[in-house]
């Protein structure tokens, strides 16, 4: 069966509707180890690049969608075990602590994936961009990794990493969610001001009422003192509330 390849110059190339949306053990064991071992991939899918000779924006592929290639890590030290993550215009940082990538079934670890933020300048004083990278890393003891059929009474040899590869996911973070909740806030809060600024309206629903008890009217709103005038004959039969913004209380002797 011939190979599939979907990478020319660099670059991704997908047939019209189909999307590459691998999940992380699916990048460390069908992928990355196998390109460590140099076993066959599902499919030639992935381009070989160092991530750290570029700028992330200059990098093949569509800025807009997630890009992931192999790379090579480089020692930032001859006998140190950190990596040299240094660009052109900047630099990757770790950032938070790396997160064990396990097979679903047997809780097998697999691999480690870091997160890391680039930075344009020079260490430390670099500018915080929207830029994100995962880099995975194999962590395997076993000596076969290729999923080929082993026959009875053949000597097992243990494979040897060619290199020291990893794989990379870029993406450039998005911030349309955060933009969002912010004018969802700003919105609500200019709702409550409104409401506060809102004056109450006072409906008098016992007009009728008062007509038929031969209440005077009720206070105007042009500025009278707000109490009603009961006549003398009924100021025994009713006591009326001073308030001109409540309704009227009326309560009946016995």
């Amino acid at each position: 069966m011939e190979k599939l390849n979907f990478v020319k110059n660099g670059v991704l190339r997908l047939p019209p509707g189909f999307r590459f949306h691998p999940t992380d053990e699916e990048l460390v064991v069908q992928y990355l180890k196998r390109k460590v071992f140099a076993c066959p991939l599902p499919a030639s899918i992935i381009p070989e690049v160092d991530v750290c000779k570029s700028d992330p924006w200059d990098l093949p592929g569509e800025l807009e969608q997630e890009r992931y290639f192999f790379s090579t890590r480089e020692a930032k030290y001859p006998n140190g075990n950190r990596s040299n993550r240094a660009t052109i215009s900047g630099y990757w940082k770790a950032t938070g602590i790396d997160k064990e990538i396990v097979t679903s079934k047997g809780n097998q670890l697999v691999g480690m994936k870091k997160t890391l933020v680039f930075y344009r300048g020079k260490p430390p004083h670099g500018t915080r961009t929207d830029w994100i990278m995962h880099e995975y890393r194999l962590v395997t003891t076993e000596a076969t990794v290729c999923n080929s059929p082993q026959k009875k009474n053949s000597i097992q040899i243990p494979l040897v990493p060619i290199e020291n590869w990893v794989l990379c996911r870029i993406f450039l973070k998005r911030r349309s969610t955060k933009n969002e909740e912010e004018n969802f806030q700003i919105g609500n809060k200019n709702r409550v001001c409104k409401l506060r600024n809102t004056k109450p309206v006072f409906y008098d629903f016992l007009t009728k009422d008062r007509t038929d008890l031969n209440l005077g009217p009720s206070c105007a709103s042009s500025g009278s003192s707000g109490v009603t005038e009961v006549s003398s004959n009924e100021s025994d039969d009713h006591e009326e509330s001073s308030s001109c913004n409540s309704f009227p209380y009326f309560r009946r002797k016995p």
